[in-house]
């Protein structure tokens, strides 16, 4: 695969379900380069057939930090350096008191959502700062704004990304900016299934989302430094 010079490169993590694969879609639409990651080996086949190589998908556990720096070293390699990077990725706990949840559950929650993100930044942020440009994305969730009760690992993550987006803005040169972004309220994806059921009927579904969304994250500049912002609200069904 070769990046064509007048084509944007973004960067998601996440990207085989809910709410990454929709971005997906919007941002092949829109004529850019995609370099996306996610668990789901079979998954990332099935992606890769339906785009017919022209983007570059790989399967990457971004809680590991090894394979994130082999990952992103390929992709700056070979691609160049992100103009968007979307850290996507996370995983909500089973609904329980905080008391009862294991602490394995726990890590795991947190290893993907905050230290996934991290070991992504450490992989790409680097080289946008030599470029002196570059917009960073982490998706956060009203969940990361106030709490919910049976939900404190996945609240506690989002949280973390708050502070954290709000730290590395203060670090990052004028040319760049993070924000950390709320999709806007639930979104009918298998997560809110899991964690919220009540929820799914009167949500949007992710495609219905990412046709609001894409073009907001675009709207967002380095103006936008640290700042937590929301996507605007989608009605469900708007694009049927």
């Amino acid at each position: 695969m070769i990046r064509e010079k007048n084509k944007k490169l973004v960067v998601i993590t996440g990207m085989t379900q809910g709410l990454g694969r929709s971005l997906i879609d919007r941002f092949s639409e829109l004529g850019w380069f995609i370099a996306g990651c996610g668990r789901s080996k079979d998954k990332i086949e099935q992606i890769r057939s339906q785009f017919d190589s022209k983007h570059d998908f790989q399967s990457v556990d971004i809680s590991d930090n090894q394979a994130v720096s082999a990952w992103g070293a390929h992709i700056l390699q070979r691609y160049g350096t992100p103009d968007l990077l979307i850290n996507n990725a996370s995983i909500v706990n089973k609904n329980a008191d905080l008391w009862t949840i294991y602490s394995e559950e726990f890590a795991n929650v947190m290893n993907i959502n905050v230290n996934g993100a991290v070991n992504v930044i450490q992989s790409f942020v680097p080289a946008m700062i030599h470029n002196k440009r570059g917009i960073i994305i982490n998706i956060s969730s009203s969940w990361g704004r106030s709490g919910e009760a049976k939900l404190a690992p996945y609240c506690a993550s989002k949280f973390a990304l708050e502070g954290l987006t709000q730290s590395m803005a203060l670090e990052l040169p004028k040319e760049l900016a993070v924000v950390a972004l709320d999709p806007g309220g639930g979104i009918h994806t298998s997560m809110l299934q899991s964690c919220a059921p009540e929820y799914v009927s009167s949500s949007p579904t992710a495609e219905d989302w990412s046709h609001v969304a894409v073009p907001y994250m675009l709207s967002i500049t380095s103006n936008d430094n640290g700042k937590s912002l929301t996507c605007p609200k989608v009605m469900s069904g708007a694009n049927e």
